[in-house]
């Protein structure tokens, strides 16, 4: 980056007035700063960011040289974009939805830049702007699905391999043993590395649209196929050295040579078709100098104390909004029981693995087991919020049947009962059971945390007060006992699920 002796004086105001904003913004918003910086350290899933934020200070200088011979002017339609980006936070902090909130956070930098450089500078650095989303830490949701896509891989290389196995969900049954594929197994953190990877290099090392969007189709395909083989070879392994052996064999490969073979393998694929020579500029200065389109939004021009003022008050609003939203607490029933219901009673909860789903924030929570006269057992857990907060989601990550940190681990889905999510888990391998999970606020009956989460951000929005309520039906497959039609009978008994919660609820 240029010296600041060496900026152009048409800079200096603008460059100074930016880093000002950005430090206040960073302040303001400290606490989402903090808690991205937190996941960036000690997640391995996310320890690649923290080269994002110094390649995005490189990016900026690869541009500087068509950057300095643009005057920056502070433009007033940018107000627009910075009031979307606090908008976005407000929602996330509305929602308890940390990725929205984070998101938000990180966008309000590039559009306090848009309003104080103005659309043909932030024209030139739009490709750095735009790279500072892979700041924001995000995933999480892929898992489940990248889970079951190794495990399909991996069950194929087993059974092309001649080694004879069994496979149920995310579970692989071989005469070595019994092998899972756990969420960090599931590559997300590889996958998630190498899109920010290909995007960096397609704009890097690229001209041509179909040569980028080739490269960055093969960093997702590769890792995605790679964590399979790398699945399977620790399967392979094991029938021959034993299961404990080969996974510290896949640990060693896995986090000190894989990742750098395929990266490199990667990028001797695509080395051959680099378009861009890397002496020619960064930015078409011709077309940002020229183009119509700049010469009228030039036009949409404002003072810079009116900016600053413009952009503090969204600030200020938006977080004075969140907290007007945060201290809405809705009034609950000092003590709830789990109703009786008709045809099934009350028996002592034994289960056959230690099972108690997870509700963090919850102000009531109820576990109980119930039995019908041919034996059939269900067990029923209540959750009831008098906010959902950070901390304190019904829908949040880590939240629900499947609790994190247990000998419980997430199998495949099953048919659903009444809209609810569905989950089938299993304990060792082994032990299985069966989750139908419903969220409801107000009228709100759904299996959706996406559902819940827009019910929730439309409450705050117009600081509406309502508890929300979590119910988790459950049941053990047991011999000779069908768990998913004890759950549809229970379910049947008590009618409809949501008037059943509210119900509880209220303490009736």
């Amino acid at each position: 980056m240029p010296r600041w002796q060496d900026l152009p004086e048409r800079w200096r105001g603008p460059a100074l007035q930016l880093g000002l904003v950005w430090l206040t913004l960073l302040a303001s918003f400290a606490s989402d700063w903090a808690a991205m910086f937190d996941q960036w350290w000690n997640s391995s899933t996310y320890n690649h960011v923290l080269l994002v934020i110094p390649i995005v200070g490189w990016l900026i200088w690869q541009r500087w040289p068509q950057l300095s011979v643009l005057s920056p002017r502070p433009w007033r339609w940018g107000i627009a974009a910075f009031a979307g980006a606090v908008l976005l936070w407000a929602l996330g902090s509305f929602a308890g939805f940390n990725l929205l909130r984070q998101t938000g956070a990180v966008a309000m930098l590039p559009a306090s830049a848009l309003v104080i450089l103005g659309p043909r500078a932030f024209a030139a650095l739009l490709f750095p702007f735009a790279y500072m989303a892979f700041i924001v830490p995000f995933g999480d949701e892929l898992v489940p699905p990248l889970q079951t896509i190794t495990a399909k891989l991996t069950i194929g290389l087993v059974n092309l391999s001649a080694i004879p196995a069994r496979i149920d969900g995310v579970f692989i049954d071989t005469p070595a043993g019994l092998f899972e594929v756990a969420e960090a197994c599931s590559g997300v953190k590889f996958l998630i590395a190498m899109i920010a990877l290909g995007v960096l290099v397609g704009n890097v090392c690229f001209k041509s649209w179909l040569r980028r969007i080739a490269f960055l189709a093969l960093c997702i395909i590769v890792p995605i196929l790679a964590n399979g083989v790398r699945a399977w070879g620790t399967i392979y392994i094991a029938q021959y050295v034993g299961a404990e052996k080969a996974a510290g064999v896949d640990h060693l490969i896995y986090g000190w040579v894989f990742f750098a073979v395929v990266i490199a393998a990667v990028m001797a694929i695509g080395w051959r078709f680099f378009d861009r020579d890397p002496r020619e500029p960064m930015v078409d200065l011709q077309w940002v100098r020229s183009a119509a389109l700049f010469d009228r939004l030039d036009l949409q021009t404002l003072g810079a104390p009116l900016a600053a003022a413009l952009l503090a008050g969204l600030v200020f609003g938006g977080i004075g909004w969140a907290w007007a939203a945060d201290a809405l607490h809705a009034k609950l029933p000092q003590q709830i029981f789990l109703p009786e219901v008709t045809g099934w009673k009350r028996v002592p909860y034994k289960p056959l693995a230690a099972w108690e789903p997870q509700a963090s924030g919850a102000n009531h929570r109820l576990l109980g087991r119930f039995e019908d006269a041919a034996g059939n057992q269900v067990d029923v857990f209540y959750a009831l919020y008098a906010a959902q907060e950070e901390g304190g989601e019904a829908g949040g990550f880590g939240q629900g049947a499947l609790t994190p940190n247990s000998s419980w681990a997430w199998a495949s889905t099953m048919p659903a009962i009444a809209g609810a999510k569905s989950e089938r888990l299993l304990s060792g391998g082994q032990i299985e059971r069966l989750a139908q999970t419903w969220y409801r606020t107000g009228s709100l009956l759904t299996g959706s945390n996406t559902h819940l989460k827009l019910a929730n951000i439309q409450d705050r929005l117009v600081l509406r007060v309502r508890p929300t309520a979590m119910l988790i039906v459950s049941a053990e497959s047991r011999p000779g006992r069908d768990a998913a039609k004890a759950m549809a009978a229970f379910v049947g008994t008590i009618g409809d699920p949501g008037q059943w919660m509210d119900r509880i609820g209220e303490g009736r």
